[in-house]
């Protein structure tokens, strides 16, 4: 049985909740590998709307697995909330349909202190990423620090007494330089003791589970939050998150080989958007970005900033495909580009008179280019709700194509609405 990764290729918001929960129907496990809550995931489903930040995309699917993964960074306070107001939707969530790796990271609250005192502090400046201040960054940067506190931890008071302990000379130091009060460490353990009975019963070997399941021939789906553009070594540093988005990581993400992973999905809008801080060569800061804002309903599903958008960015998306070396890409968002006279696709860059093919590491050359464009014919008709390529307009049928020639890249999935019947299958990534 194949086992598919789903990964943004651009700067998120691709898409990735239509299309895992599309492709959830037919897993049989839907894993997180990376990245926390301030990634959202929108769901409609037979007109109702779900919107996930933590929990796993197939949550919504009822007999499905759904696993957070040790790549996942978990704020447990805000997970016991989610899980709540999806059962209030009618969704039913037991420890038999949700997994949480025990090696987990935690997100604790004077992560999120840390993470907006520093985006205060650097507000006006260069140095502002543009974080989502929920505290991401610093619980990732508690991992590597070997300072953090993991979900097993929560079933060990001695130890979780230890963790705290070495994490707070860090952080009271931090504080202290940012004009914020220590941390208070017995209301912090006394916060974590009262939530760990509505964690822990979730908790187990994932690593083990997943590989029982796979030597099983179950399918697995491995869901990746953010896009590969913000990925931490290869996105446009230093705007960009703080894990690894790009397919690799889903092995490492939940505990399996790199050998699991049989079919890479690569998330891309049929233009282009970005919420924050950082480079943007193809953004539009005029009447036609507006009317891809508009038309494309471009604002943050956790946090209601406006998207910044631009044309489809071939050159880039050409990169992270490589990068992630992914097999066939799910076009999204075809029908917001309905009635333009004409559209236009980046295929390279000038950087001070020379072509480039690919967007360059440095921040300053990032800077410095121009795109190149190519212009391609638009169409009238409306593609919304379109489900077999008989129904696309001639013109969107060649854009489509002439985006596949660009990238290298075969569209396996087109997206026509946010309804997730109004897709059309060009290569089904779970077939052996």
């Amino acid at each position: 049985m194949a086992n598919v990764v789903v990964v943004g290729a651009q700067w998120g918001d691709e898409g990735k909740g239509k299309i895992v929960d599309w492709l959830s129907e037919r897993a049989d496990i839907i894993a997180r590998f990376q990245g926390g809550h301030n990634a959202g995931h929108t769901l409609v489903i037979n007109g109702k709307v779900y919107k996930l930040n933590a929990l796993p995309s197939g949550v919504v699917r009822g007999g499905k697995l759904s696993v957070i993964g040790n790549g996942v960074v978990l704020d447990p306070w805000h997970l016991v909330e989610e899980i709540a107001k999806i059962r209030a939707d009618g969704v039913e969530i037991t420890p038999e349909t949700l997994m949480i790796a025990e090696n987990t990271t935690l997100i604790l609250p004077y992560h999120g202190e840390l993470d907006r005192a520093r985006e205060a502090q650097a507000a006006g400046s260069a140095a502002r990423i543009g974080t989502t201040g929920r505290g991401i960054g610093p619980a990732y940067e508690d991992k590597v620090g070997r300072r953090a506190v993991r979900v097993a931890d929560l079933a060990d008071p001695a130890t979780l007494g230890q963790r705290i302990d070495r994490a707070l000379v860090h952080h009271n130091a931090l504080r202290a330089g940012l004009g914020l009060d220590p941390i208070d460490r017995d209301a912090t353990i006394a916060a974590l003791n009262a939530i760990a009975p509505e964690i822990l019963p979730y908790a187990g070997p994932v690593w083990k589970v997943l590989n029982d399941k796979r030597r099983a021939g179950r399918r697995i789906l491995f869901e990746g939050a953010q896009g590969s553009l913000l990925d931490i070594d290869f996105g446009t540093y230093p705007y960009v998150t703080s894990s690894n988005v790009i397919a690799g990581q889903a092995a490492t993400g939940v505990g399996l080989g790199p050998n699991a992973i049989d079919f890479v999905l690569g998330i891309v809008k049929a233009y282009t958007t970005r919420v924050g801080e950082g480079p943007f060569p193809t953004e539009l800061r005029d009447e036609t970005g507006e009317r891809l804002g508009a038309r494309g309903r471009e604002f943050g599903t956790v946090t209601g900033r406006k998207r910044r958008c631009g044309w489809f960015d071939a050159a880039l998306v050409r990169q992270t495909c490589a990068i992630s070396g992914i097999n066939g890409i799910a076009l999204t968002k075809l029908d917001v580009l309905d009635g333009f006279e004409t559209l236009r696709i980046c295929t390279g860059y000038d950087l001070d008179g020379r072509r480039l093919e690919h967007l360059p590491t440095a921040a300053d050359a990032q800077a410095r280019c121009v795109p190149i464009y190519e212009e391609v014919e638009g169409w009238q008709q409306s593609t919304e709700g379109a489900r077999s390529w008989a129904d696309l307009p001639g013109a969107a049928v060649k854009y489509v194509r002439r985006i596949e020639e660009l990238i290298g890249c075969p569209v396996a999935m087109l997206s026509t609405s946010p309804e997730r019947d109004d897709t059309i299958l060009v290569t089904d990534p779970f077939a052996d």
